[in-house]
């Protein structure tokens, strides 16, 4: 036992039915569930503890978007007032040219203009489900349509440790790889490097991260990592 009725650490690996904790201090969550004083896994995941709240991050699963989700999506379609964004989701993303940008758009303008089919774009979810559309803003000076760079996709559930606790995965990832990175909440990563080599270490460190996203200490494997490639000592 590791706190207070918590029989396991966070970040612990778990499967479905497996004791979390004993005793009546700590609330089942998002993935797990209550059997008379234990709180106990519904998922394959990892645990995650949030104050006195038990949650699972599962390690499969595909993205549903949240009110308040900053995703990366790309334009399919335009109509004469919004665009179809794919956003690696069950319902389309759609955003109206009134949250598309800061600034005022023509209701007769042109909107290829602005986010062409093809393009990729950084933008806010601002609901879900209306007319089988989740609802699209980029407001925001934070959103915004993407230089060409690479898109790597990876399961939405390993999002958290792509970012890392206080973002040090990104800020480890953006440093030993000398690329801007913008990590989507739905599994799409951009990639910007000044060289296309830099971009391609990149992905392979995303890839890294991914595959091993249940493994402690992981910021330091990917540091060493990234420099065993750079100096060719591992292809791996």
């Amino acid at each position: 036992m590791t706190k207070n009725g918590i029989l396991l650490e966070e970040r612990s690996v778990v499967i479905p039915g497996e004791t979390l904790a004993k005793g009546m201090d700590y609330l089942p969550g998002h993935g797990t569930h209550r059997v008379k004083e234990e709180v106990r896994s519904s998922l394959i995941g990892l645990l995650d503890v949030k104050g006195s709240v038990l949650k699972i991050i599962p390690l499969k699963g595909v993205y549903i978007p949240k009110e308040g989700d900053k995703v990366i999506g790309q334009v399919t379609e335009i109509s004469h007032n919004s665009w179809n964004i794919e956003i690696n989701a069950p319902l389309t993303g759609n955003m109206y040219i009134a949250e598309a940008s800061k600034s005022y758009i023509e209701s007769d303008a042109d909107l290829s203009r602005y986010y062409d089919v093809g393009d990729y774009v950084y933008a806010e979810v601002i609901s879900v489900g209306r007319d089988n559309f989740s609802k699209l803003r980029m407001k925001n000076r934070m959103f915004k349509k993407l230089e060409p760079g690479l898109i790597i996709k990876v399961s939405p559930v390993k999002v958290p440790r792509l970012i890392g606790k206080r973002g040090s995965m990104v800020k480890t990832l953006k440093e030993k790889t000398n690329c801007s990175l913008i990590v989507g909440q739905n599994g799409l990563i951009w990639v910007k490097g000044k060289k296309r080599e830099d971009e391609l270490l990149a992905a392979k460190a995303i890839k890294y991260v991914e595959r091993n996203a249940h493994l402690s200490g992981l910021t330091e494997a990917v540091k060493q990592k990234i420099g065993e490639w750079k100096n060719g000592k591992n292809k791996k």
